[in-house]
């Protein structure tokens, strides 16, 4: 299969594509894992991340740090973008948007292993830190430590 066969079916790589209204809007693409058979780690990190309280209205931002090893598919990077940035708008709870988020990439992708940190600033005095994955990573793998320090404040 060429690459064009491969990646003719994107719809955002490549061409303006404006920011989804929502997540259910969102579309994530996915292409052919050229390496599928190997064990590898793949790692997104999105540390501007927003959505809204669903209460009050008021922004709320994380780092988010995504793992996966993968199978057959890897997540298009633009459509994660515009996936992860159609949050901005939508109101829910950090705990919700952080597994939602792992779990409709498990739903595309359906990888090997998959698990996400989200590190929640603080809102109210408290940080909520929100931590999801699918199981034990593949033996073999290595998969690096989020490196994300706990939230400290000013000292």
């Amino acid at each position: 299969m060429s690459q064009d066969d491969i990646y003719s079916g994107l719809k955002q790589l490549g061409a303006a594509a404006a920011l989804p209204a929502s997540p259910e809007e969102a579309e994530l693409e996915k292409v052919a894992n050229p390496q599928a058979g190997t064990l590898y780690c793949v790692r997104f990190t999105a540390p501007e991340f927003t959505s809204l309280c669903p209460i009050t209205g008021q922004p709320d931002f994380a780092h988010l740090t995504i793992d996966y090893v993968p199978d057959q598919w890897l997540v298009e990077s633009k459509s994660l973008k515009l996936f992860l940035g159609s949050f901005r708008n939508h109101g829910a709870f950090h705990e919700d948007c952080t597994v939602s988020i792992a779990k409709r990439l498990v739903d595309l992708l359906i990888p090997n292993w998959l698990r996400i940190g989200g590190y929640w600033y603080p809102r109210g005095g408290m940080p909520i830190d929100v931590f999801y994955q699918t199981g034990v990573a593949p033996d073999g793998v290595w998969i690096p430590d989020q490196g994300v320090p706990p939230y400290r404040g000013r000292g």
